[in-house]
Formats: structure tokens, C-alpha cells, sequence
């Protein structure tokens, strides 16, 4: 049996997200009879709690990772020594864990951050290495990657936080001449739809720039195209399977946040309703995106169809999608008959088995 040490919460804002999925992965380890669950919560402002407050904290039915006055114990990450628990001024615990399975959604543990902190424990961890996170949770970068790679993007412009402070009537005289309406902005390196503003009219873009701004220094503009919203799910490291594909049709005007998480109206088709040679194409795209960004372990790559000429584009590629048993990417593979359960002990051999390189050894 493999002891899991099952990362949630985090100071990025998807921390709420992060503990739903938590909730699920945890309930399906503890009916596997391959993995046990060392749960390690991490509050808003980073301390992370020690297993026996972390299994507290899931049992509940809280929406945050708090640290009470009576959690004297905490976790710490060592350089090749892995996960120790603190006991105050008691000698330290050394966890045993064997994979790391890190839910933290967004800021912190889907960037790349966490990864480079675990690789220097030596600790195997489940998805995408050091760069592949970063890449891919940077849609600046993201969209550069993919359009060297010869993968289809929607027309975009960056845009940077000074920018929009210094001359936002220039960023926006700029976005109308070289893309027009509609236009979506995205912070580039938030997730779940975090963020995001559709706009119509210019006299709502200058808005739109200083709230996205809020979330990132770095924003897209995308141009706007009345499409379908279609995922695919791709597993691997170097022999790669990609899912059926999953069709949004979402109860607001987009796949927003709220339609994702708090209003549940927004219906997924699964499989979607896409004639046979175009869900080969998108299928062939997503695993083109993966290997693009380099990733190992899972990833969900998600696109939009053009409602009326079929043109395909890629979105984004999300290297730690949410995974409550009804998110998309255990649902799809459910479709594809990998059960919730089986699809994480899945992941955790994918991660005992991935390369991740190793320095030159010392003479």
C-alpha cells in the first residue's frame, strides 16, 4: 500500500475549489485498497496542518483550511529528506510518504512552485513537472507555445497590469483596432474562470481591463467567436490515451466561475454530440497541446468549436482540473470505463513511474 499525501487548500483564491476536490480524491483513496491518505491541509496564509487536523477539517463541511489554537503541530517540506511533522518541541515525525498528490488549485500548487519544492524533496508527485505547470498555467506563454507549435489559437494580445494603470485608453483604442467585439479578458495565470469578463461594447472595455487586472499582472484579450465548449482528458507520460470528449452547454453566457460552481444549471454532454471525424481531430489536438507543454501524469485540454464552420481552437490545457467525482475530467473518463477510484491509482502509478530527470551526478 502507497501512502498518499494529499496537498489542499493553498493561498491562491481557487482555495474553496481546492478543498471540494480534496473531499472526493480522500473519500475514493479510503475505498482503495492500494492507497492510504495522509491528508496535509495548507490554510489562506500558508501554514500547513498536520494530518490528524487536515482529516478534521475534511470531515466538515467547512469552505476553508483553518489553523486552530490547538494545532500545535505542522508540516514542513525537507530537501531529500521529504514531508516531517513538527511536534512543537517535540522531535520531529518523518511522514513516510510515498507520492504527493497535490490538489492545490491555482497560485502556489498548479504553477509550477509546489513542483519544484517536492523535486527537491524527493518526493514523486501526480501531473505536469516544474515547466509544463508553469507553461501551461501562464495562457501568455501558453498561446505563444501553441502557436509556434502549429496548434490553432483564437486571434489575442497581451496585455500588462502597468499598462492598463498608465494609459488604459490606449490599451483600449488598441484592443478595438487590431480585434474588435467581442473580447474576452482573462488574467493569465488564473484558473476556474477566475476573472474573466466577456465585453461587448468599447464602453464597457476599460472596466473590463482594470477588473481583470486585479487578478494578474498579466492579462489576454481574446477575440470572441460564438462556439461550442469542448474538453478532452488526457492521460500519460510517454504513451498517452486521450478520453472521449465532453461538450459544456453552460446556464450563463459563458463558463464562467458561477456557472462552475455555484449555479449548477449548466448541463455536460458526454459524450458530445460531434460528428466522428471532427472528435478524431480534437482528440489528435489534445495530445499534440500535452506534448507541446511537455506534461506527465493527466491533463484536461480544452477548446472551442465554431458553432457554424466547425473551426476548432485550443483554450488551454489545465494541468490540475477540479476533481470532485462530477467534474469534468473523472467524468469523462468514467465515459472512456476508468472508474473515479481506478482513475487515481492510475495517476499514482503514473507519477511513481514518471521521468523526471535527475542532475548529473558528482564525481
Amino acid at each position: 500500500m502507497s501512502r498518499i499525501g494529499l496537498l489542499f487548500g493553498g493561498r491562491s483564491v481557487e482555495h474553496e475549489i481546492s478543498l471540494v476536490s480534496a473531499r472526493g480524491v480522500a473519500a475514493a483513496m479510503a475505498s482503495s485498497p492500494q492507497l492510504e491518505c495522509v491528508p496535509i491541509g495548507v490554510t489562506a496564509d500558508g501554514s500547513w496542518l498536520g494530518p490528524d487536523a487536515s482529516r478534521e477539517t475534511l470531515a466538515g463541511d467547512g469552505t476553508r483550511v483553518v489553523k486552530r489554537d490547538t494545532d500545535v503541530n505542522h508540516v514542513s517540506i525537507v530537501p531529500g529528506a521529504g514531508f516531517r511533522l513538527r511536534h512543537g518541541d517535540g522531535p520531529d515525525q518523518i511522514l513516510g510518504i510515498d507520492v504527493v498528490f497535490p490538489l492545490i488549485h491555482g497560485w502556489g500548487g498548479e504553477d509550477g512552485r509546489l513542483q519544484g519544492a517536492l523535486e527537491l524533496a524527493g518526493v514523486p508527485y501526480v501531473g505536469a513537472g516544474v515547466a509544463g505547470s508553469a507553461v501551461a498555467m501562464d495562457k501568455v506563454f501558453a498561446r505563444r507555445l501553441f502557436a509556434e507549435r502549429g496548434l490553432p489559437v483564437c486571434d489575442w494580445l497581451a496585455v500588462e497590469r502597468h499598462e492598463v494603470d498608465g494609459d488604459v485608453a490606449g490599451v483600449a483604442a488598441r484592443i478595438v483596432r487590431e480585434l474588435g467585439f467581442p473580447v474576452f479578458v482573462k488574467p493569465a495565470n488564473c484558473g476556474s474562470s477566475l476573472g474573466i469578463v466577456k465585453v461587448l461594447a468599447e464602453d464597457d472595455l476599460e472596466d473590463a481591463l482594470r477588473s481583470a487586472a486585479r487578478f494578474d499582472r498579466r492579462l489576454v484579450v481574446e477575440r470572441g467567436h460564438d462556439v461550442r465548449e469542448v474538453e478532452c482528458a488526457v492521460l500519460g507520460n510517454e504513451c498517452l490515451e486521450a478520453s472521449v470528449l465532453g461538450e459544456i452547454v453552460p446556464s450563463n453566457d459563458f463558463y464562467d466561475f458561477d456557472a462552475k460552481y455555484i449555479d449548477d444549471a449548466s448541463a455536460l454532454k458526454i459524450p458530445a454530440p460531434l460528428p466522428g471525424a471532427l472528435v478524431e481531430r480534437i482528440r489528435a489536438l489534445a495530445l499534440d497541446a500535452y506534448r507541446a507543454l511537455d506534461l506527465v501524469g493527466f491533463g484536461r485540454v480544452d477548446f472551442f468549436v465554431d458553432r457554424e464552420n466547425s473551426d476548432v481552437w485550443v483554450n488551454e490545457v489545465n494541468t490540475l482540473p477540479g476533481f470532485t467525482p462530477i467534474s469534468m475530467f473523472p467524468k469523462l473518463w468514467e465515459a472512456s470505463g476508468l472508474s473515479y477510484t481506478r482513475l487515481i491509482e492510475r495517476l499514482v502509478e503514473l507519477a511513481l513511474d514518471a521521468d523526471r530527470g535527475s542532475p548529473p551526478a558528482l564525481d
